[in-house]
């Protein structure tokens, strides 16, 4: 999987697309990370990428012009046929960010992700070059990189042979619990590790009984109440 971040500030991602498990998928070259200065493609001597918004108001908006041309850099290379490509844009705005979302992103072959900026990204840009605007919450952030941070990090470790081990995908929060005779996305239940008795709190008794099957229900039930308590939505 290849992934491009386009951005006013490449240098933000150096360090995190360099450590840890982004780092290794990289190296093991599971994934290949490309980020691509938007202000390359500025216009005239001091390389302006932005502009005031037409009927006025606050902030700046991004040019489409110099959106476009950093794009096409990317894209014209590219194949045209049966190529799995999708651009998506950081933005406030967007459809709410999903675990469901990430597995989506995770099966394609190049995903190009735009990091908002300012006021905004000028609409032109957004309805002939963008497939989806995507939110991290409802909240504001001065950019759109660290959404992106988010969005590589989420959707990396669930390629094939990142992670170690597979089945850490299986049980985590918001992957599927198969309840019959329905499928639920529940919050991930507690997790205990040595040493078994800490300031008077011992780890629960069906951990340590090696009964498999016990464990199983034990980690439902307790996935199920901790859902209950915290996001009661998500058993509608």
């Amino acid at each position: 999987m290849k992934i491009t971040i386009l951005t006013l500030f490449p240098d933000l991602f150096n360090t995190f697309l360099s450590s840890s498990i982004l780092g290794r998928a990289a190296k093991k070259g599971l994934v290949e990370y490309e980020t691509v200065d938007i202000r390359k493609f500025g216009k005239g001597k001091h390389q302006v990428v932005d502009s005031r918004p037409f009927g006025g108001g606050a902030g700046m908006v991004l040019r489409t012009d110099a959106l476009t041309q950093a794009l096409n850099s990317i894209i014209s290379p590219l194949p045209t046929k049966n190529y799995q490509l999708k651009t998506i844009l950081m933005s406030a705005s967007g459809t709410p960010f999903k675990q469901s979302k990430a597995y989506k992103l995770s099966k394609l072959q190049h995903l190009i992700i735009i990091c908002g900026h300012y006021e905004g990204v000028d609409q032109r840009f957004i309805d002939k070059y963008v497939d989806e605007e995507i939110s991290i919450g409802d909240y504001i952030l001065t950019g759109g990189e660290v959404p992106a941070m988010v969005i590589i990090d989420s959707v990396v470790r669930l390629i094939p042979k990142v992670l170690g081990t597979p089945q850490a995908l299986e049980e985590e929060s918001f992957s599927t619990f198969q309840l019959p005779p329905s499928t639920l996305q529940l919050l991930e239940y507690p997790q205990y590790t040595r040493p078994e008795k800490f300031e008077g709190e011992k780890v629960p008794e069906v951990l340590l009984s090696g009964n498999h099957g016990e464990i199983k229900k034990w980690r439902l039930q307790k996935a199920l109440e901790k859902t209950k308590k915290i996001r009661p939505d998500l058993l509608k």
